[in-house]
């Protein structure tokens, strides 16, 4: 008899965000999948599983692929995880997938975090329908064949990007979609987590400095623009001036509660709060 695949979500950052499924499986599995051994093995010392690893990710499907399903045909059980979420959209995932359905293999999922959905949630776009893509391509021709056909999908899309290519793909998406409202996710579930709203353009310098893990939202095309309006530098200005002059709030904590209540960085603020004051100075 043959064994069973677990495909097992796992957290995105935030170590408390497995389910208690998932720990049991990964403890009783004869072996677990791992996308980068290393990265799971913090996952597993922490909740204090022993479960022997081994590594597929899609520089070794085509070795591995035969590996696992030998396993799995002699009746092992195998958890297949990836570095953050649920496996099978930056992963090799799917393809172990097709290979049990194709092979009669029983595929169980257990279900859990995942950044698309985390990010869509606290968007606010409509999530019915919701398109979810992986990382966007590293090589210009193919970005821009694949920011062409994200153009075309009308309803609320999401897409992962890294720290050096943000800013830069912000400024593509503006050029492709226009003024589509964007929110972008970065470090979700973690400490440092924040949201940032705007158009594409307006987010394109937000990122001087970009660091951790980015998640981002397309609105739907549809969208009413008044609902992710980003306030004048005249009306981040006067709040700050009434928190700090008549509110008594101290200085970084009246940047702080402004970037996060309209969704902006706090360094953004600062820049706006510091090039008020000189214009007033030269008047």
């Amino acid at each position: 008899m043959s064994g069973t695949l677990f495909v097992v979500a796992t957290p995105i950052g935030n170590l408390e965000d497995v389910t208690l499924r998932a720990l049991r499986v990964l403890q009783s599995a004869d072996l677990i999948a791992a996308e980068d051994t290393r990265r799971t093995a913090r996952l597993l010392a922490h909740h204090g599983i022993t479960t022997p690893t081994l590594s597929f990710h899609q520089h070794n499907t085509r070795s591995r692929l035969p590996q696992l399903m030998s396993r799995l045909q002699r009746g092992e059980s195998i958890a297949l995880v990836t570095d953050a979420g649920t496996p099978g959209v930056s992963d090799p995932g799917v393809e172990l997938v097709q290979a049990c359905v194709r092979g009669g293999i029983t595929v169980d999922p257990i279900p859990g975090a995942s950044a698309p959905l985390t990010a869509v949630i606290a968007s606010g776009f409509p999530m019915v329908p919701l398109t979810i893509l992986g990382f966007a391509p590293n090589r210009a021709k193919d970005r821009a064949k694949w920011l062409e056909n994200v153009s075309a999908i009308q309803n609320t899309v999401t897409f992962f990007e890294t720290p050096h290519r943000i800013a830069k793909t912000m400024e593509e998406v503006a050029a492709k979609l226009g003024d589509r409202p964007i929110v972008v996710g970065r470090e979700l579930t973690k400490t440092h987590q924040e949201f940032i709203r705007g158009t594409a353009q307006q987010l394109s310098k937000a990122f001087e400095s970009p660091r951790g893990e980015y998640t981002v939202v397309v609105g739907p095309a549809q969208a009413v623009a008044k609902t992710m309006e980003v306030p004048d530098d005249r009306t981040i200005f006067a709040e700050f001036c009434y928190s700090t002059e008549v509110s008594g709030i101290q200085r970084r904590e009246a940047i702080n509660a402004i970037a996060k209540r309209h969704g902006m960085p706090a360094r953004s603020v600062y820049r706006i709060i510091e090039k008020a004051k000189h214009m007033g100075n030269d008047q």
